[in-house]
């Protein structure tokens, strides 16, 4: 049959093409291939199909033209008809039409279904319902299945569920329609797509993600604009992880083109529910009839999913989608807004005496340090908090809308890992006093609700009453961290006097364990809290909470802005830095993320977001340690000066960092970096050899690969006399530094000794004295190389019998990183002249080593004097040596072999799934992930890279790239990463590595798909 068609296609449009079947659920659908490229999609209609039913799609596609929507144009016929006849191989005559292919593959295809591209696809949504609103055709007015308005008939249908939970789901599900079903009819009727289900839906990537069609206007009808959205709306909640907030980012897309009323959106929920029931109910019965047919059945798993996913409160839906649309929460939460802040300075004081003097108590994550593990407040620092600046008996605020870590129980968590969401941001006004202070109602009141919370972190004693507003608006107030004892006595529904003591605050032994406070809440609706409100939001969801818990300082009588947390800009601060800073001076991600508490290793940012840190490797012993805090603290109470006198902790520091080398390794320097520790290992070489010339392999960072360059341009910086020219030989490294890695062959580590040789060679035929071979033991700049076996030891006796030194570089690996070896030269077998270490010796304290030998030493000694201000100093020192220590304490070194097998395991697992990761290499936590477009040419993955780079960041997970192609994912966390850290860093890598699979341009197969 597929042969008639491309006949007709032949005949009639004059278009050579090779059709390729879509589906469809009634009529023929083909891609037809033409040409250099082009596409189009051949539409031939069903027996009997009405002509009315194309004249209907083909007038709106041409209705809504040159709007700048993501529609197909129609394209006529030879002889200028949009569409033509054509008899099929039963001789049955079938109408035919022809439109463009549009670019892109399905939704329900592509990932990630990002805020972004959702309020895009809101936005299409929004604009083609407007630009159909004035489109007229007798055809609109439709009878059938897939009219949402008609929908009540799946209700006689429903024995076909034969499960009887599923049965009862929909049941209500046809019960809540029922009951808006009177005001769904008063609305305005338009021409509506009626079917922007996620395979109609095309999307298009070229560097960022966009909607690129809306296809097949087959199921066009006369219906209400919020139906047409509801039924995008079902499809958008198929199988997303955050349904409610896809819902807000498709609402608000639509309402910035399209503006909704505050009766519709609370009708959305509902709908889309009752769309997604008559997908099932229909696919159901279809089944039954003809159970071989996929597209019947295609979407009948997601849709059931999505009906069964957790429940979720309408009202509180309608007050999110509301709010996404910056419309009010409640039609009375204007006017109540308004008479609080009319009625400011006539309440009575909560706590009996005026607050308008009290001091303002900063707990953000900002100015605060509590707690001081934000993952675990201590029951000490809960009960104390602003005890630093205020005593027991004096009255202070704290702030509404403030972003706190103090919020650690389990409650507050709202994922499976610690860098998941979680509510940090406060939704009341403290008001902290002494215990016992009385409670004050600040207006007449009826008693809702009561309760004694005693939970570790909880509000303790709880009350909830009720007020309105002289034009009879209601909103309520909460009251928490109250003795239970003062008010058990209150019973529902019993009225509060204005100014009437009906509480006490509690002490921290039955307040919930907090310092004693008063936490008061306005709210203006009930709904999805009923008793048990939030005190605590989400900083992604503060636009919601923040309208339905408003800032309550009207109450107490106080202009808002006294009370109001004022967050750290972080446009702002970006702005600024680009205006003191240098362009060179690049920030990380596309998106820069403002850190500003650390813990282990975990990052939070200016809201209390948590960030998995699987890049950092300076806090070597984890973020923000409380013994290297204590020892800094400490020694900066008593003195810093440097090594010009004498002091133990230099010694101390020296004996427990040689204590971890060779003996034969006897003699340091500190220093104030890695940078300046290369530098002086430069220098120690060439006073002990007489030699200038340094051997090191090309990382790729340096534009001529072969012959001398100057040192200088080298990232050594070093000089040696004024006008003495320093040399430096590069020689490849043993693996490709751009990714094509040759695992099968043994002799890389000779070939590269070899490669050692020959630069020697040349340094000596241009008359340049070797001094000495200086590398990272394991590049890291190709993506945590790890070389071949022997191939240190082969280097080395090369460099030593043309009477060179041998540098390791352990700035990366050194301090217990790799898990089975302290030092990576270790693991090589061999035993260099120098050590250099930077970065993690000091866990971000300014601070580098050098190790060397006596004589080395000694032949340094005989030049001029060597001297650090700040390297060897005291407070260096102590620090140097507790982070040595804490390796020991903790069991670093063998977390580092644990989890580095975890991660190693995980990785090669993903390999084994993802044709995108050309290779895994790495020991412990010292760990490279090479991303290829093509395993057999590898060909780098550059592009890609930075997206998954980018999206690991959405994801809460910070880590870096490098390698002169930027395709390797560089893994390097503090090595207190446990195994939480581990799998989430594994789950997430997982799903987007699955995401970049979705290639743009594939061909979706679905009717009307290009």
């Amino acid at each position: 049959m597929q042969d008639i068609w491309t006949q007709a296609l032949r005949a009639h449009w004059g278009i050579e093409a090779r059709l390729t079947r879509l589906d469809g659920e009634y009529d023929l659908n083909f891609r037809a291939e033409v040409e250099r490229g082009r596409s189009c999609i051949l539409k031939v209609m069903r027996e009997g199909c009405d002509p009315a039913l194309v004249d209907m799609q083909t007038s709106a596609l041409a209705h809504v033209a040159g709007r700048g929507l993501a529609l197909p144009n129609v394209m006529a016929a030879k002889g200028g008809a949009l569409w033509v006849l054509g008899q099929d191989a039963d001789g049955v005559q079938r109408l035919i039409w022809l439109q463009e292919a549009l670019p892109g593959i399905c939704y329900a295809d592509f990932s990630p279904k990002s805020a972004a591209l959702i309020r895009d696809l809101g936005a299409q949504a929004g604009g083609l319902a407007r630009a159909l609103a004035d489109f007229a055709h007798s055809g609109l007015e439709r009878d059938f299945k897939w009219n949402l308005m008609q929908a009540g008939w799946i209700a006689d249908r429903l024995a076909a569920i034969t499960d009887p939970a599923r049965r009862a789901l929909v049941e209500g599900l046809c019960g809540d329609f029922g009951a808006i079903l009177p005001r769904l009819q008063e609305l305005p009727t338009q021409a509506v797509h009626n079917d922007l289900n996620d395979y109609n839906v095309l999307v298009s990537h070229d560097g960022k993600a966009r909607i690129s069609g809306l296809i097949d206007l087959g199921d066009m009808c006369a219906a209400p604009r919020i139906c047409d959205l509801a039924i995008a709306a079902a499809y958008v909640v198929l199988d997303h992880p955050e349904p409610e907030a896809a819902l807000a980012a498709l609402v608000s897309g639509y309402h910035a083109v399209n503006p909704l009323t505050a009766g519709e959106l609370d009708m959305l929920w509902p709908l889309s529910r009752m769309r997604l029931a008559v997908s099932v109910v229909n696919s159901t019965i279809a089944a039954c009839e003809a159970s071989n047919d996929p597209y019947v059945t295609i979407s009948q798993a997601p849709a059931w999913r999505a009906l069964e996913y957790g429940v979720l409160d309408p009202a509180v839906v309608s007050c999110r989608l509301r709010t996404a649309c910056g419309l009010p929460v409640t039609d009375a939460a204007a006017r109540v807004g308004a008479w609080l802040d009319s009625a400011r300075g006539s309440f009575a004081p909560v706590i009996g005496q005026p607050l308008d003097d009290a001091p303002m108590g900063a707990l953000s994550v900002e100015a605060s340090t509590l707690p001081r593990d934000p993952f675990d407040i201590t029951a000490a620092e809960a009960a104390s908090l602003g005890s630093e600046r205020f005593g027991a008996d004096d009255v202070w605020l704290g702030y509404w809308a403030e972003p706190r870590l103090i919020y650690t129980a389990p409650a507050f968590r709202k994922g499976r890992w610690k860098a998941a969401d979680r509510r940090t941001v406060h939704l009341g006004v403290d008001v902290f006093a002494a215990a016992g202070t009385g409670v004050h109602a600040p207006m007449d009141a009826t008693m809702v609700f009561s309760e004694d919370r005693r939970g570790d972190l909880d509000y303790g004693g709880m009350v909830i009453l009720r007020h309105e507003t002289p034009d009879g608006d209601a909103f309520h107030t909460l009251y928490g961290h109250l003795d239970p004892a003062s008010c058990a006595g209150l019973q529902s529904g019993q009225k509060i006097a204005k100014g009437e003591v009906f509480a006490r605050l509690g002490a921290d032994d039955c307040n919930g364990g907090w310092a004693p406070h008063l936490h008061f809440q306005i709210a203006h609706t009930l709904a999805g809290m009923g008793n048990d409100w939030p005190g605590v939001a989400d900083p992604d969801e503060l636009c919601l909470w923040a309208a339905i818990c408003p800032n309550p300082a009207a109450m107490l009588n106080l202009p808002d802005a006294k009370v109001a947390h004022v967050p750290t800009d972080k446009a702002a601060a970006r702005e600024a830095r680009a205006r003191h800073f240098g362009e060179n001076l690049r920030l990380s991600y596309s998106d820069p993320v403002m850190l500003l508490r650390g813990w282990r290793h975990h990052m939070f940012d200016e809201w209390g977001r948590p960030y998995l840190d699987a890049y950092n490797n300076v806090p070597h012993v984890g973020h923000a340690h409380p013994r290297i805090e204590a020892v800094a603290a400490d020694q900066l109470k008593r003195m810093n000066s440097n090594t010009r006198y004498l002091h133990p902790a230099q010694t101390a520091f020296a004996e427990k960092l040689l204590s971890k080398l060779p003996p034969e390794l006897s003699v340091c320097w500190f220093v104030n970096s890695g940078s300046e520790a290369n530098e002086l290992a430069l220098r120690l070489a060439r006073a002990a050899t007489g030699g200038r010339a340094m051997v090191t392999p090309d990382h790729g960072y340096h534009g001529n690969t072969t012959g001398a360059i100057d040192v200088s341009a080298y990232k050594f910086n070093a000089r040696g006399g004024v006008g003495q020219p320093d040399w430096v030989e590069l020689v490849d490294i043993p693996d490709d530094y751009r990714g094509r890695f040759r695992r099968d062959d043994p002799e890389r580590g000779a070939r590269f000794a070899a490669q050692v040789d020959r630069a020697i060679e040349r340094l000596h035929r241009k008359g340049h004295k070797l001094a000495g071979f200086i590398a990272e033991t394991f590049p890291s700049v190709g993506g945590q190389i790890i070389p071949p076996p022997g191939y240190l030891q082969g280097v080395y006796d090369r460099i030593v019998a043309a009477g060179g030194l041998c540098i390791a570089d352990e700035v990366q690996t050194g301090l217990g990183r790799l898990g089975s070896h302290y030092f990576a030269f270790e693991s090589q077998g061999v035993q260099p002249d120098m050590v250099v270490l930077g970065k993690p010796i000091g866990n971000g304290h300014p601070l580098g080593v050098v190790v060397t030998t006596r004589a080395i030493a000694d032949a340094f000694a005989r030049g001029p004097e060597f001297f650090s201000t700040f390297g060897g100093s005291t407070l260096s020192c102590r620090i140097g040596k507790e982070v040595l220590d804490i390796v020991d304490d903790e069991g670093l070194m063998a977390n580092a072999a644990a989890m580095g097998a975890r991660l190693l395991d995980g990785l090669h697992a993903l390999a084994s799934r993802h044709p995108l990761v050309g290779d895994v290499r790495g020991m412990g936590l010292f760990v490279g992930v090479e991303l290829v477009r093509d395993r057999d040419t590898r060909q780098p993955a550059t592009a890609v890279t930075s997206y998954v780079l980018n999206r690991m960041r959405e994801c809460r997970i910070l880590m870096g790239r490098e390698g002169p192609d930027d395709n390797i994912l560089k893994i390097r966390p503090p090595l207190t990463i446990d195994a939480d850290g581990i799998d989430m860093f594994l789950d997430r890598l997982d799903m987007i590595l699955g995401e970049t699979g979705a290639s743009p341009g594939a061909a979706p197969q679905r009717a009307g798909a290009p």
